[in-house]
Formats: C-alpha cells, sequence, structure tokens
C-alpha cells in the first residue's frame, strides 16, 4: 500500500546509510557472504547482520540465494568503497541531522512558513560545516555533470573561467583537464576551497587554478571572462536575489560570453521529471526562499539580467544545463 509504504520511507534511508558505515557492501565477497561472515568482517553482532541484509534484499538492494549474500550490480558499482564510482560518501551530506531532522521535525512548520525553520538563511551560511561536508562528499555525483559541462564549453584555445560556489571544484578542474589553456578562479568559501585546491592539485590543474574566498554577493570578481559556472547555486536564493547576482555575472564578462547555470530544473508543470520535482521540497526545508526553477523561469532571469540568450540542455541526470549569452 502506497500510503504505508509512505510513512515507513524513512527505515529505507536508515538502512542503507548503516549498511554504508559498517561498510556492508565492500565487505561482500565474489562468490557471497554469509551474515555470520559479515559480522565479523564488519564488527557487527549476527542477528543484527542478517536483519539488516534480509532488509536490503527485501529493498533489492542485496541478493541472496543459499543464505549467502551479494551486490547487486548497482551497489557493486556505487556502494563499494574500491570502486571508481563510489557514492557512499553522498550519505554524509545528505543523511547529515541538518538535512533529516529538520525535514522530520520541521517540515509541517515550513509548510506553514514558506521557508526553512534553520535559523537564520537556513542551511546557507559562510561558517556552515555542512558545505566541507558537500565539497567531500558529493564529488562523485558531480562528476558526469561536470565532463557533460566541460564537453560544451571548454573548447580550445585560452579560456577564462569563473567557478562560483565551486565547492569540490570538479566543474572548472573538468574544464581545465579538457583545455589546456584554461585558467579558472574559484570563489567559496574559504574552508570550501581547501578541498577544492586538493582536487586541482589531483588533477594536475593546480597552477592554472586560483581561488578567491568570499560571498558570491560581496566579492570583486574581476572582469573579461569567458565563461561563468553558476553550478547548483542559483536554487539556494529568491528570484530577486537571482537577478541581482546574474547582472554582476553579467558585467563579469567578455561580449559574447556565458552564464552556464547547472540546476535541478522541473518542467512548467513542477511535477515531472520526478528527480527536480521533488528538489524543490529540499529547498522548502532548507532554505528561506530557494526552489527549484523552470527553464523558462532561469531563462526570464538572465534576461531581465541582460542576457541575451539561453539555451537549455537536459542531462541524463535530470540535471538541467542552461548557457546564457550576453
Amino acid at each position: 500500500m502506497r500510503i504505508f509504504e509512505s510513512m515507513r520511507g524513512f527505515q529505507l534511508t536508515a538502512i542503507v546509510k548503516t549498511a554504508i558505515e559498517l561498510g556492508v557492501f565492500s565487505a561482500l565477497a565474489e562468490g557471497g557472504s554469509t551474515a555470520s561472515d559479515l559480522a565479523v568482517t564488519c564488527r557487527a553482532s549476527e542477528r543484527g547482520m542478517r536483519i539488516l541484509c534480509d532488509s536490503l534484499v527485501v529493498e533489492q538492494l542485496m541478493e541472496k540465494t543459499g543464505g549467502r549474500y551479494r551486490n547487486t550490480p548497482e551497489t557493486a558499482l556505487f556502494l563499494k568503497r574500491e570502486s571508481p564510482a563510489y557514492l557512499g560518501g553522498a550519505a554524509e551530506f545528505l543523511c547529515d541531522p541538518q538535512m533529516s531532522t529538520s525535514l522530520m521535525n520541521d517540515l509541517t512548520s515550513a509548510v506553514r512558513k514558506g521557508g526553512t525553520m534553520i535559523e537564520g538563511e537556513g542551511t546557507v551560511n559562510p561558517d556552515n560545516p555542512l558545505w566541507v561536508k558537500f565539497a567531500r562528499a558529493m564529488a562523485p555525483m558531480m562528476m558526469p555533470a561536470a565532463q557533460a559541462i566541460a564537453g560544451m564549453v571548454a573548447g580550445s584555445g585560452p579560456l577564462k573561467v569563473l567557478d562560483i560556489a565551486a565547492g569540490h571544484g570538479l566543474f572548472g578542474i573538468s574544464i581545465a583537464q579538457r583545455n589546456a589553456q584554461a585558467e579558472i578562479t574559484a570563489l567559496d568559501w574559504a574552508a570550501v576551497l581547501e578541498v577544492a585546491k586538493e582536487n586541482a592539485a589531483k588533477a594536475g590543474v593546480a597552477a592554472r587554478y586560483k581561488t578567491l574566498p568570499g560571498s558570491a554577493f560581496d566579492v570583486d570578481y574581476g572582469s573579461d571572462y569567458d565563461v561563468v559556472l553558476l553550478t547548483n547555486f542559483l536554487h539556494h536564493f529568491d528570484t530577486e536575489t537571482n537577478e541581482k547576482l546574474l547582472r554582476k555575472v553579467h558585467a563579469a564578462l567578455k561580449p559574447g560570453g556565458r552564464a552556464v547555470t547547472l540546476e535541478f530544473s522541473p518542467e512548467d508543470d513542477r511535477v515531472s521529471p520526478p528527480v527536480p520535482a521533488r528538489f524543490a521540497l529540499t529547498m522548502l526545508f532548507t532554505t528561506a526562499r530557494g526552489d527549484a526553477y523552470t527553464f523558462h523561469e532561469l531563462e526570464a532571469m538572465a534576461h531581465r539580467a541582460g542576457f541575451q540568450s539561453s539555451a537549455h540542455h537536459r542531462l541524463e541526470t535530470e540535471q538541467s544545463v542552461i548557457i546564457s549569452t550576453k
């Protein structure tokens, strides 16, 4: 029954988070493992491990044959720590108490208020350690979008790029890897930029990677950028605030320069596709005035900020890339 399943949905989050924390997906042998084997490897009780693994089998996140458990192809790819596509770290951000507690305890109040019950502007503040956690945990999940954007705008030849709210830095780094003449300036809060600098060094582009600490609304960007990246940022704010920021971005670009926005952008009906449509709820309980904006809403903001045109590209991840040209 869909209603009952919806009421117990938090249990699925809990069992996946627990399996990641215990390292269950990584501990499973190629030929499968018993609950007793896993209990020893993961330092847990056999009873607890059996019940946890059976729950994962029920949720189709594990397979079981003759008392032995195995990863599904999906969990082997995304939840084994040894996999280059490992996404388990995302649980540290998505299940952080600021996110989970606010959702479970305060959503009713947030719906009544029309915004977050988290103090101030919600999760958006410079001293919030959540964003360092985001930068470290969410990078693998953002890699497909970063590669897609690099394919659209990196080109060849000299390229001056400003990466606003750079976070893990992968969007600017991916452009620098694709274009050996691209120079990246990453803007974010100082603690977050330390993560971006680490990633730039690992990627071999540190010599072409500068940082600009501070608030995107306050610092001087400089000028003559070919590309300004606005990835997963505008959804935190209301339309008026976004237009103010976009005007500042417009002024920092060369004639013909491009602002590249990445968003969870639903269709005009606001209920499809499912992933971006659901994202509006996250903005309700974590921000004061943020939202999941449609392409036409984002296009209108860019137009009012002075951009000549905006093109929409929906990615396989169900995120949207909007390229606005000055």
